[in-house]
């Protein structure tokens, strides 16, 4: 059986390496047009900021993928023969496959902006990117980023950090509002200006203007302000890759429309990571899921059923962390940007403004925690809320979920005193 698996992202190589575990005869090929070797996308910001090389983005030595049997193939994908089994390729032969593992990933979002295509203009996603960042950010003392997530605040510190003068357009009227509480939002907002970085709040681009000699040089907003600038950065959100799906059988949403067994409605193709949309029985929302642990656990699942052990994808526990600026987040379960009415949520934040604790609960059961500056252990969080464990179970127990006690100050005391009667509940430490 040969397995072909397009991209080399999470999804992508976790699947190689847990199918070359389970059908060791199995011929596995994985390509990218993009790199021979997996490296760690998250890890881009870090090697322009010079924190680390490329080479130690990496997640595994070079040497791993011939030890595993697993050909690297460098091309891009232009066409899938479903009927003849076949991919296409930009140059070379054609590649047949028994089964075919879609893990292309996301893209960027553009929303035809005019002047988004000018030199100068960029987003930051790929290896591409972070080549064309290096070009862009020579001789330029002021950048316009476009969007608020997490890839703008990443831009936005890497081009702080090498002198250049960034103001951040956030169409929302707090950062990552639509995605934190208001208390969480405000927080983050507050430490974006106190860094030095021009947040402006409730704007929104209309235009970017090329200067004379035809790269970006100015953007203006929908309010009709005009900002200078020489490079622009284009981070308003990444949608999943699914460009390979036209012209062929295979159905696309939002993302690759998969079953729970991440199958497609064509025989013997897959898909798994940041393009996949899993389609939900009944009434629900289909599911896409486009984060770090996600891709990995989909790769696994995924890798079984190629090697003929049917299993169904099941996501868990909801979970993610983000670092803005030297801010770092994590969330556990379920936590609603606005409270919803049967919930109750109990809000903890230091004096200094650069520490909270947000617990949710439902139904006399915790459901969810956000921790802003404190490191909590993943396990304990996610345990407590499995097992329905009561606010005042929690809070009691709360130092147990310190991820570092022998060397991190401890605030559990006023932790639990300011939650406790919020919450309702009657907790000593």
């Amino acid at each position: 059986m040969h397995v072909v698996i397009v991209g080399n992202g999470v999804a992508g190589f976790t699947a190689a390496l847990r199918l070359r575990e389970l059908d060791p005869a199995c011929r596995i090929t994985m390509i990218s047009g993009e790199s021979t070797y997996p490296y760690s996308r998250p890890a881009l910001m870090y090697v322009f900021m010079g924190h680390m090389r490329y080479q130690e983005t990496k997640p595994f030595e070079d040497r791993v993928w011939a030890e595993q049997r697993i050909e690297l193939v460098r091309a891009w994908v232009t066409r899938i023969d479903t009927e003849g089994k076949r991919l296409e390729l930009h140059e070379g032969q054609p590649l047949s496959y028994d089964k075919l593992l879609l893990a292309t990933g996301s893209q960027p979002s553009l929303y035809g902006w005019p002047g988004q295509d000018l030199p100068g203009v960029q987003g930051l996603y790929s290896l591409m990117d972070l080549h064309a960042l290096y070009q862009n950010v020579q001789g330029a003392k002021h950048a316009v980023i476009v969007g608020g997530g997490l890839i703008g605040i990443e831009l936005a510190e890497m081009l702080h950090s090498q002198g250049v003068h960034v103001t951040f357009l956030v169409r929302e009227d707090a950062y990552w509002s639509n995605v934190l509480p208001a208390e969480e939002s405000a927080m983050v907002t507050r430490l974006i200006r106190e860094a030095g970085i021009d947040l402006r709040l409730s704007s929104e681009l209309a235009e970017i203007h090329a200067g004379p000699d035809g790269r970006a040089a100015a953007v203006t907003t929908k309010a009709g302000e005009r900002i200078e600038c020489q490079l622009v950065g284009l981070t308003a959100g990444v949608s999943p890759n699914t460009q390979l799906c036209q012209g062929t059988p295979i159905e696309a949403g939002r993302g690759i429309l998969v079953d729970a067994h991440l199958q497609t409605k064509v025989p013997d193709v897959y898909a798994a990571g940041d393009c996949a949309e899993i389609v939900t029985e009944g009434e629900g929302k289909n599911l896409l899921q486009q984060v770090w642990y996600t891709g990995k656990l989909q790769g696994e699942c995924v890798a079984k059923t190629l090697a003929g052990q049917a299993t169904r994808y099941d996501a868990g526990l909801w979970y993610n962390s983000a670092k803005f600026l030297d801010l770092e987040y994590q969330t556990y379960g379920l936590v609603h940007a606005q409270p919803q009415a049967v919930e109750t949520h109990g809000w903890w934040e230091h004096a200094s403004g650069r520490l909270g604790l947000r617990v949710v609960a439902m139904d006399g059961a915790v459901t969810g925690f956000n921790a802003m500056g404190l490191r909590l252990r993943h396990r304990t969080c996610e345990r407590w809320i499995l097992e329905r464990r009561s606010p005042g179970y929690v809070l009691e127990h709360l130092a147990e979920a310190g991820f570092d006690p022998e060397f991190t100050r401890r605030y559990e005391p006023e932790v639990v005193a300011t939650l406790a009667a919020q919450l309702g509940v009657e907790a000593t430490v």
